[in-house]
């Protein structure tokens, strides 16, 4: 282990310029409630009535998918069941004992927000709606989605059934990091089979930002006369992703363009530590006498394209005794801006140091023929 003898601390101070063309105060919505945020640190660039609860109609079904995704093989063959034929809603009209994978009823829940496919994922992966909608407040609860409960896959309206944009886009940022789910939801058509005849069922996605938005990467549409229109949709554009989030939203395609238009414009993610390459720890007693160390892992933040000076504080030690383990952690680097603290991280050795050998002398010798 290192052992720390003397604190250095030193604060370099990087500079740039942009200029920024609107204020958040000059972006407005129809929505009853929205949001704004960026995916990778989620914060939020833009919000309105985020905290109110709401109903959320079919934007349910990224819940659906998140927790088949992550607990079921997606290419296992599922026998649609009674129970799944003739439900309420839009549907892509299932038949009782036809064959479909599961992935099939992902396209299916997801492009076409089928409420028959939703309520044959949840038998098959549950055996029950009550069981399959306890395992979407279990995931809810594991996310920190504290205004949000479910009582089924699909969205129909239920009292107890309801959610707020802020959960959600908490919610669609961890649902686009699942390979599976950023690829069906960004999907804008594809074919599935169609029981008992050789024709296919065309699935078209509701999302109609992905022919109308660059950039766009879904993520699922929403209506019922309660809840009105409901969207959350994803864009990602030079390693930049944002999240929108409408709910009771009478204009919400131009609702999600103009805030993510506004985020675009307006906010810059940066790589915080690309400038920070290795910086040298001498080590005291070692069988080398310098070793490279670097921060654990990279940082970025979004920022205003307005904003301040970022500044660096590495807090290290001046040097290590060996032995000293690769990976070991022998400092802190944290970076600030405008007054608020953006991230921080250890700063981790690159290489191990053994303690150096000592010379073998006529007395080693001695002592060693006593032993």
């Amino acid at each position: 282990m290192s052992v720390c003898k003397k604190l250095s601390v030193f604060t370099l101070s990087v500079i740039l310029f942009f200029s920024c063309v609107f204020q958040a105060s000059a972006l407005s919505v129809s929505a009853g409630s929205a949001i704004l945020i960026d995916a990778k640190s989620g914060l939020i660039l833009f919000e309105k009535n985020a905290d109110k609860i709401r109903p959320m109609a079919s934007t349910t079904k990224i819940m659906t998918a998140v927790v088949a995704i992550e607990g079921y093989d997606l290419d296992t063959v599922i026998n649609i069941p009674a129970a799944a034929v003739g439900i309420e809603g839009s549907s892509i009209y299932l038949c009782e004992g036809e064959s479909l994978t599961l992935r099939q009823l992902l396209y299916a829940l997801l492009l076409s927000s089928a409420n028959d496919a939703a309520t044959a994922i949840a038998l098959h992966c549950a055996g029950s709606i009550e069981a399959f909608a306890e395992m979407m407040n279990q995931t809810a609860q594991k996310l920190g989605l504290v205004n949000t409960h479910f009582d089924n896959p699909h969205g129909l309206d239920s009292d107890s059934h309801y959610t707020t944009a802020r959960d959600l886009a908490r919610l669609a940022a961890y649902a686009i990091t699942l390979p599976e789910f950023k690829e069906i939801s960004s999907t804008y058509k594809t074919q599935i089979p169609l029981a008992g005849v050789e024709n296919t069922r065309l699935l078209v996605n509701h999302n109609k930002l992905l022919r109308s938005y660059d950039g766009i990467i879904g993520v699922k549409t929403g209506f019922t006369k309660k809840s009105g229109r409901c969207l959350v949709s994803a864009a990602e554009r030079n390693g930049t992703i944002l999240i929108a989030v409408t709910l009771n939203a009478p204009d919400d395609w131009a609702d999600h363009k103009a805030m993510l238009d506004f985020g675009f414009d307006n906010y810059i993610s940066l790589d915080l530590t690309k400038d920070i390459s290795t910086l040298p720890l001498p080590i005291v007693s070692g069988d080398i006498g310098l070793i490279q160390c670097a921060p654990r892992e990279q940082l970025t933040a979004m920022l205003p394209k307005d904003h301040g000076a970022i500044l660096c504080r590495i807090e290290m030690d001046r040097f290590a005794y060996a032995p000293v383990e690769q990976s070991e952690s022998v400092g802190r680097i944290t970076y600030f801006c405008d007054g608020r603290e953006l991230g921080c991280t250890d700063i981790i050795t690159l290489q191990s140091a053994a303690l150096k050998k000592q010379k073998y002398t006529i007395w080693d010798r001695i002592s060693d023929f006593f032993k």
